[in-house]
């Protein structure tokens, strides 16, 4: 169930308890850094693959970058709604973040591939346990929130795997 917020929390007219809010803020400030992590990883692949599908997988990181640019602007609109001030800076995302350090020496398209596959998948798992903390704590709009980010993680990763299934 929600823990007691440990942020301090804007006034606001959400109906959502200060409590709840609290614990939700909480959540989403590591969601929200996990998200502006894994769009500077998926840039920095995106400037530095090299390899024989170089343009499909060029494209497809941008793409993707584009994604998470989104998850990383809904996230914090939702966060700062209830209540939350947004740590959306690069320093607070290498505190918060769910994810491992990128290889900043990775060339190889395939090796890229598989790395932020790693990543997505690294995050999706976290983002299942959002969704079971959200509605558990009765927040159902934070919920379908990390339900939606879910949703675009599970089919990114699906794009980045089918490069090795056959």
């Amino acid at each position: 169930m929600a823990k007691a917020a440990k942020t301090k929390l804007h006034p606001t007219k959400n109906p959502i308890s200060e409590n709840i809010r609290g614990s939700m803020v909480e959540l989403l400030q590591t969601h929200l850094a996990t998200a502006v992590d894994i769009t500077y990883q998926t840039k920095q692949a995106h400037w530095n693959v090299k390899g024989m599908n170089f343009i499909a997988v060029h494209k497809l990181f941008d793409e993707l970058h584009e994604l998470t640019e989104d998850y990383v602007d809904t996230i914090a609109e939702r966060l700062t709604a209830l209540g939350g001030q947004a740590h959306g800076t690069v320093q607070a995302a290498t505190e918060n973040s769910v994810l491992d350090p990128y290889p900043l020496d990775l060339v190889k398209s395939e090796d890229h591939l598989k790395r932020l596959t790693e990543s997505y998948a690294k995050w999706s798992a976290a983002v299942e346990k959002g969704i079971e903390e959200a509605s558990e704590a009765g927040d159902p709009l934070t919920e379908d929130l990390l339900t939606g980010v879910g949703r675009g993680l599970d089919k990114s990763i699906y794009f980045m795997e089918s490069h090795f299934q056959a």
